[in-house]
């Protein structure tokens, strides 16, 4: 069945998010193993994605780990460093999409604040038909009430829906509800599902 609507998430789709690289190259991979080790912080970003208040939620954590005060800040005040760069060719292939007149829609776990940050530096994240971003939503990828959420707003079938996403997880229930999917490993796979599924050809994909 040929997709009627298209799907993307965003972290590590249309821009890179790799919280540990960028804790690499600021305070070294050692130190940053022993942050992550003793702070949770992607549990912490789990709460922000779930519609906790960005701010709020970093700056308590820091202050509940005064040892590592200065690092966690830095999740929130440099947050924009992290997420970067933008993966350009997946921008392309979404604004063609966009350009053909078929419907796209990102499906994300983001935060509220975190995402208006993004969208004020990457301004194609507003271009979405429809944005179902999880901040707003109260759920996350992979609980199955967000997927459920996007099928009863989006008045597309699930088997009609074409979903791309970097993580299995995520994938495997978007797979379970009937609709159609591709894993994200880069643009270039990516771009040749959009032509095999007929809604690019070659040139648009490029």
């Amino acid at each position: 069945m040929k997709p009627e609507a298209v799907i993307f998430d965003i972290g590590n789709v249309l821009i890179e998010w790799q919280p540990e690289r960028f804790y690499d190259s600021e305070i070294g991979e050692e130190r940053r193993r022993a942050l992550f080790g003793s702070v949770d912080l992607h549990e912490m970003n789990n709460d922000v994605d779930r519609g906790h208040h960005f701010t709020e939620t970093v700056y308590a954590t820091a202050e509940a780990n005064p040892d590592w005060r200065a690092e966690i800040r830095m999740w929130h005040d440099r947050w924009i460093e992290m997420a970067a760069p933008v993966i350009d060719h997946s921008v392309r292939l979404m604004q063609a999409l966009r350009g053909k007149g078929i419907p796209v829609f990102s499906l994300t776990n983001f935060g509220i604040q975190s995402f208006d940050l993004a969208a004020s530096h990457y301004p194609f994240l507003l271009e979405f038909d429809r944005p179902y971003i999880s901040g707003h939503m109260k759920t996350v990828k992979p609980e199955p009430q967000i997927y459920e959420m996007v099928e009863q707003d989006c008045g597309v079938a699930p088997e009609a829906l074409l979903f791309t996403d970097d993580r299995e997880d995520n994938i495997r229930v978007a797979n379970s509800r009937g609709w159609q999917t591709h894993l994200f490993t880069g643009p270039e796979g990516w771009a040749n599902k959009l032509v095999e599924t007929g809604l690019l050809n070659r040139e648009e994909a490029a």
